[in-house]
């Protein structure tokens, strides 16, 4: 990992993107910032957060939920970090696109409100709490976290009609969002860990009802996770829906740090795959997740890069992707990030990124 005091950056040539069909310009690159108050104190986000800025990032993303693994006793931190962030920065608000989303139904986190479901009164308070966690009047993007209906996400292979209990249809959702931007409190609204169905409804219903459209869906998509080359990125191109790319280093185990020691053993714990329990068991982590990332790590080294830089190559220079969110928790790790962009993949090593696919699928879908 390279020292940030050995490093010398200027700003990047970041050229802002358009999200969907809306005004809303955003660089390529969007900082993530789900570790902000578990894995990274107040003091280290705001480095973070400046070195960002300073180097040419003016996308933010957030979450009600963050930090994670989510907590009773951290709900909200990371939001409360980044607003004391900009009451310390007059002006900053003016310079960035700030995300954040409401959460879907429970998961398991009574905290975030009672019941199990998420009514279009859940969106509006949500989202006051968020502006007043964020100290702002408006939220520039507001996305739905996950769909309040039943779909195969965050490690679910398979969609199972029996496991729906949906109680707000997405017409009621989309109304809730549609108030929020009546009243100034939202700008544009967007939707994360979203299938194709989800995204054609949610554009249909925008369409026949005259409501806010969405501009843009926030799903996983990197290296050992392109399930959204399966039929999603069709359907978002052709109505004009970006994608927001999350996980491109798969928790880490993209950037070579797993591949020696694993995330279990006796060794001290490395990363969050190996510091916290609860996310040993998940996509990222499964024992064939880690064998993918060995593979695509060894390639990446062979050709002269190393784990992270080809991973992140990847995602960069995607046009299925208009923005790549990384999540860092150092400003060490974030130049490191910063700094593959630029890079280009040769049609040799794509072509062999794709074999190793055709191998192994995507095990960490």
């Amino acid at each position: 990992m390279p020292d940030s005091k050995l490093i010398t950056m200027n700003p990047l040539s970041l050229n802002p993107v358009r999200l969907g069909q809306c005004d809303l310009h955003v660089t390529p690159i969007c900082l993530g910032t789900m570790t902000f108050g578990e894995q990274v104190n107040e003091a280290t986000a705001h480095a973070i957060l400046d070195r960002s800025v300073a180097l040419g990032v003016n996308f933010i993303d957030t979450a009600e939920m963050y930090s994670v693994p989510t907590r009773a006793e951290t709900y909200g931190s990371t939001e409360t970090i980044i607003g004391r962030w900009l009451a310390q920065h007059p002006g900053m608000r003016q310079r960035i696109v700030l995300a954040t989303k409401v959460a879907g139904p429970s998961r398991g986190m009574p905290w975030v409100r009672a019941g199990e479901g998420m009514t279009a009164p859940d969106i509006l308070a949500s989202c006051d709490a968020s502006l007043k966690r964020l100290q702002t009047d408006v939220i520039d993007l507001y996305q739905i976290h996950w769909p309040e209906r039943h779909v195969p996400a965050f490690g679910m292979m398979y969609y199972d009609p029996s496991k729906e209990k949906s109680a707000t249809p997405i017409h009621e959702q989309l109304q809730a969002l549609a108030k929020l931007v009546q009243q100034g409190k939202v700008r544009h609204i967007g939707l994360s860990n979203e299938t194709p169905y989800g995204v054609h409804e949610f554009v249909r219903l925008a369409e026949q009802h005259g409501l806010p459209r969405i501009v843009s869906v926030q799903n996983p998509y990197c290296l050992t996770n392109r399930i959204y080359e399966n039929a999603l990125d069709e359907t978002m191109h052709r109505l004009g829906v970006s994608l927001l790319a999350y996980s491109p280093l798969a928790f880490g185990s993209l950037t070579g740090k797993y591949d020696a020691l694993g995330i279990r053993g006796d060794h001290p714990p490395v990363g969050r795959l190996g510091k916290f329990d609860a996310m040993k068991a998940q996509r990222w982590g499964r024992p064939e997740s880690l064998a993918a990332s060995r593979r695509y790590n060894s390639l990446a080294q062979k050709n002269g890069m190393t784990p992270t830089q080809m991973a992140l190559a990847f995602c960069y220079t995607q046009w299925r992707v208009a923005s790549t969110i990384i999540g860092v928790t150092s400003v060490a790790h974030l130049e490191e990030n910063l700094a593959a962009w630029g890079t280009v993949l040769s049609a040799d090593v794509l072509a062999e990124i794709d074999a190793i696919r055709k191998d192994l699928r995507d095990p960490a879908q």
